[in-house]
């Protein structure tokens, strides 16, 4: 985690000066108790330092200062004066180590911030750089869970606990060198009690992280049914599945909180047990203390200040060994999380530049399948395709479901790369290709219309910083856009939904249209634009289609026989084989499969 903080040395002296601060100035608030009982309950004559000390770098010089001059303080204006002059030390020195406890963390909550905007943004960024097979082996709640709860989870956990580990052991060593100071042999005895409570506070952390990572995992199956009930609440309705969803939603809750149940009592174990055992240690303190104090004869050179003072100074070693003892406990969920966070974050990518891609700019000549094969989960989708297509030319794909179109088109931006043969472009390989340089040649209109849910504006020029208003309204116009465009509420400037759920059908796919007309690109994947319109739509849909392939190499994946009779070519698939190929006429007098699948229709 601390790795995506940088530059570290910018917060560790900062936030060191101020914990020092605090750490020091806390344990003057205690070591004025000394002074404070001499003066309440001592007799005047009763002083313990009548001589100047000489200097030296030691603790025993600079209390023997401070007693030498508060005695004298003492005796020359008396006790009420020197009971005032107590109680402002410790009232400056408490609130300077608020202050520097208050700056501490802010330096903590800048240095947690950093950490959780890099993580957030690593994940963005890893995740949208994967290719289309990541998508596929992965369901998409998981992915949300991720970004979302464990991230969150990181900063309630770890980020935290670097808080408290970072601040609290240092509170507990300064205090102990304290302890030491007041009594060595007392300090000693409670040592041995340490051990105790470490061992059952790692015992509870080892069960908490192993059902940290099944709880993480269910959140990740609520996420995802949540994901799908919304996304598809038409059909669930449209076929009275309500109760069937309600009750497999209920199940997986069920079990989820049966596990965070035995989480959160035994996370909330680590705090009584810790505090039953300080208790029980102080006791055992008073009891020795006591000992050491009412049988002067055994000369245990511990006084009943001294004591008082020892035993509050303990008592500050309570809360922070608390405090650890609980971010011990808490972290092991956070480290589940870390671990599904960073599991994404290595997570290769098959589908990068190779550190000597070539730049490319244009598109001059032809795309070219070479004995091109591809197969997913061992099975092959595609077989020995062999396709040239030339600049400025409409192919068309056709086939049944499955036969392998879409792959087809898949693999020309490399959302997937061939398994064995070539895919050229002008005959360069496009694994050889800059992958940005590569999809700017194209533009893609899928047969769903992904939207964003921004401006109409936006969506058209969707990927440009500072786009021209001009062209995207002439995007419009060629798309047959421009005229509803202008009849709703703000124009290109409304927003149009999730997914673009204030418009119609028609209308969202005559954004998609636009949006690649703006792009202006050499080379079309149309992967069946209209196949999911009414007669009306298509209509529109096909006029803009039609001049949006004006003087473009396009590749159509066909659904329906108007889009493609007017093809140059058509490529008819099955099975991951081109089984058939030609214009419209001559496949229909070949009296073959492209006869059959005109005749029912049946264009996928």
């Amino acid at each position: 985690m601390l790795g995506f903080v940088r530059p570290l040395h910018h917060y560790v002296p900062e936030y060191v000066i101020y914990a020092m601060i605090g750490i020091i100035f806390g344990l003057i608030n205690f070591t004025m108790l000394i002074p404070l009982l001499q003066v309440l309950f001592d007799p005047p004559e009763a002083t313990t330092v009548t001589v100047l000390p000489e200097f030296s770098f030691t603790i025993s010089y600079f209390t023997d200062l401070f007693t030498y001059y508060f005695e004298k303080f003492a005796t020359e204006n008396g006790k009420i004066y020197a009971l005032g002059f107590v109680c402002i030390v410790i009232a400056s020195s408490t609130l300077i180590a608020n202050m520097g406890r208050y700056l501490s963390v802010r330096v903590m909550v800048r240095l947690r911030m950093n950490i959780l905007e890099r993580i957030r943004n690593r994940l963005y960024e890893r995740i949208t750089s994967q290719s289309l097979s990541f998508f596929n082996q992965r369901r998409k709640g998981d992915l949300l869970s991720v970004m979302t709860n464990d991230v969150s989870e990181v900063e309630y956990t770890i980020a935290n606990s670097i808080q408290v580990l970072l601040r609290d052991p240092f509170i507990i060593l300064f205090t102990f060198f304290a302890l030491f100071y007041i009594s060595v042999k007392l300090t000693l005895f409670t040592l041995v009690f340490f051990p105790i409570s470490g061992f059952l506070v790692a015992y509870i952390s080892k069960q908490l992280r192993k059902k940290g990572y099944y709880s993480q995992e269910m959140l990740g199956k609520l996420l995802n049914i949540s994901e799908e009930s919304l996304g598809g609440v038409r059909i669930i309705k449209g076929f009275t599945a309500e109760t069937y969803m309600q009750r497999k939603f209920g199940e997986v809750t069920r079990a989820f909180t049966k596990l965070s149940k035995a989480i959160y009592n035994q996370r909330e174990m680590a705090s009584p047990v810790s505090e039953a055992l300080g208790v029980i240690l102080v006791v055992v303190l008073v009891m020795v203390g006591g000992y050491m104090i009412l049988m002067p004869e055994d000369n245990q050179g511990l006084t009943a200040e001294q004591f008082i003072t020892y035993l509050g100074l303990y008592f500050t070693i309570l809360q922070p060994a608390k405090n650890i003892s609980n971010a011990f406990t808490s972290m092991q969920r956070g480290i589940v999380a870390g671990e599904r966070i960073f599991a994404l974050l290595d997570e290769p990518n098959v589908i990068e530049d190779k550190t000597d891609a070539q730049a490319v700019s244009s598109f001059d000549s032809n795309i070219t399948y070479d004995h091109l094969s591809f197969k997913y989960d061992q099975q092959y989708v595609l077989e020995n395709i062999d396709l040239r297509i030339a600049k400025g030319t409409m192919v068309a794909l056709v086939g049944k479901s499955g036969a392998g179109k879409s792959t087809m088109a898949d693999l020309l931006p490399r959302f997937y790369d061939a398994t064995e043969g070539r895919l050229t472009i002008d005959g360069k390989d496009v694994r050889d290709l800059k992958l940005k340089d590569l999809r700017q040649l194209m533009g893609i209109v899928s047969q769903e219309a992904i939207l964003f849910n921004d401006t109409v504006f936006s969506n058209i020029a969707f990927g440009q910083q500072e786009a021209d208003r001009e062209k995207v309204i002439e995007a419009a116009k060629i798309a047959n856009a421009h005229e509803f465009i202008t009849q709703l509420e703000n124009g290109y400037d409304t927003y149009i939904g999730d997914r673009g759920s204030k418009l119609s059908g028609g209308q969202r796919q005559r954004l998609t249209i636009a949006r690649a007309i703006f792009k202006n690109p050499p080379i079309l994947i149309l992967d069946e634009a209209t196949s999911a319109l009414d007669t009306e739509s298509e209509k529109l849909v096909q006029e803009a289609l039609d001049k949006l392939m004006q003087n473009r190499t396009t590749i159509v994946i066909a659904h329906r026989l108007s889009t493609i009779q007017h093809a140059h070519e058509i490529i008819v698939m099955d099975k991951g084989r081109i089984v058939e190929r030609g214009k419209h006429d001559a496949l229909l007098a070949a009296n073959g499969i492209y006869k059959k699948l005109v005749e029912m229709q049946e264009f996928k």
